[in-house]
């Protein structure tokens, strides 16, 4: 009898459910609209995509990760954060649930990822921010690419490495810490590879967003980058380097605000964004990793590579070791 009654509601749940979709469209139409702050590129043709499929308006605001926790919390103190739905890494989004800036929503689009991903009733992880060693693979030949991180530290690579500033780059900074808590078996290890590639002589530059520029244009030959440049600068001759160890990187997540002007499309657009459809546009357009089951960028071996999130570190911790890496990579 028991059975028969779960059984019962199961099928009454599902039944049901495309009419409270139906429903949760309907109101977000009559809002109009969803706005969105996010920290990611590239993710014009899923807004598109959003407003054709749902007939709610997706309007795109990107702020960079510096100015992403002081942009937000200053408008909702004062009343006027404009954004239904925010995206970025978790550290910034644990810091906005901490101020009361975001909403309560578990999207039903979200029932396939790993259970690992749904992080609480308020941040849903969609992605990592995946770094990698690129090359040129013009310039490269193939017996020199690395096998292991460890690799970078071979003098041939001396002045030919790119990579974010270790001193003031958040992500490089949590990156450099994930090699020391996920891939060295011991600390001196770990010191060995910091002060091999500090030998190296590194050229530094702001962000992620710089460093395939010089690989592609061979000023250097490989750098610490991501593997999503292989797709957006194509076709310029950059590869990465399948290592035998994990690639690592921050998790990004998205969220509906407490205030949000627009909470019914907020929702619609959540549950837009987790859908497969514009994970699979993300991936296949844009190069991310993403955490939608079986959706893989079109990078050559990447679906089989194994992709770890990093442990997320404190305002606190990336002062900290911004400073010991300034030191210890002599950033002037």
């Amino acid at each position: 009898m028991k059975r028969l009654f779960v059984a019962f509601i199961a099928l009454f749940a599902a039944a049901h459910a495309p009419a409270a979709e139906q429903a949760l469209l309907n109101q977000a139409r009559a809002e109009g609209k969803a706005a969105f702050y996010a920290n990611i590129t590239a993710v014009e043709p899923i807004m598109k995509a959003f407003t054709a499929d749902t007939g709610v308006k997706g309007e795109y605001t990107r702020i960079s990760s510096p100015k992403f926790v002081a942009t937000t919390i200053t408008e909702f103190e004062a009343g006027k954060l404009l954004a239904d739905v925010v995206q970025a890494p978790v550290p910034v989004l644990e810091l906005l649930k901490q101020r009361g800036i975001l909403a309560p929503y578990r999207s039903p689009a979200a029932a396939g990822y790993p259970e690992w991903t749904r992080k609480d009733d308020r941040i849903q992880l969609f992605g990592i921010e995946y770094m990698a060693l690129i090359y040129n693979k013009e310039l490269v030949k193939k017996a020199d690419v690395p096998k292991r991180y460890e690799d970078l530290t071979d003098p041939r690579w001396k002045d030919k490495i790119v990579m974010p500033d270790p001193a003031t780059h958040p992500s490089t900074i949590s990156w450099l810490i994930g090699l020391r808590e996920n891939v060295f078996k011991s600390e001196a290890e770990w010191m060995k590879f910091l002060k091999g590639l500090a030998a190296n002589r590194p050229m530094f530059v702001a962000s992620l967003g710089p460093t395939p520029a010089p690989i592609a244009s061979g000023e250097k030959l490989i750098g610490i980058s991501m593997p999503k440049y292989i797709v957006t600068q194509a076709p310029a001759p950059l590869d990465w380097a399948r290592l035998e160890q994990p690639l690592m990187g921050t998790p990004r997540a998205i969220a509906v605000t407490s205030k949000a002007p627009h909470p019914n499309a907020a929702r619609v657009f959540v549950d837009y964004w987790l859908s497969k459809k514009a994970m699979e546009m993300m991936a296949k357009d844009v190069g991310e990793y993403v955490l939608a089951p079986g959706v893989f960028p079109p990078i050559d071996g990447m679906d089989k590579a194994r992709v770890i999130a990093i442990r997320e570190l404190s305002d606190d911790e990336i002062r900290k070791w911004g400073g010991e890496f300034k030191k210890l990579f002599d950033v002037k």
